[in-house]
């Protein structure tokens, strides 16, 4: 019963809003412009970053006698 109230209360304040009057305009398509250049930079960036890094893993000690053994039981 209360939601229905309270319901009934919020509906003519949605009704006042203008659907024409509410819109991004061209500040909202500056801002979501300059946060796409943002991120394509920083993409940009970290490629290069990443493109620097020279990383070789070297095994375990202890990985390579177990694999192997374990590929040649019967020889040593």
């Amino acid at each position: 019963m209360y939601a229905t109230q309270a319901l009934n209360q919020l509906v003519p304040l949605a009704k006042e809003v203008d659907d024409n009057k509410v819109t991004p305009g061209v500040l909202g398509f500056l801002v979501f412009a300059a946060l796409a250049v943002g991120v394509w930079l920083l993409m940009k960036s970290m490629n290069r970053h990443m493109g620097r890094i020279d990383f070789e893993e070297a095994p375990e000690p202890a990985s390579e006698k177990t694999t192997t053994s374990a590929a040649a039981p019967g020889k040593k």
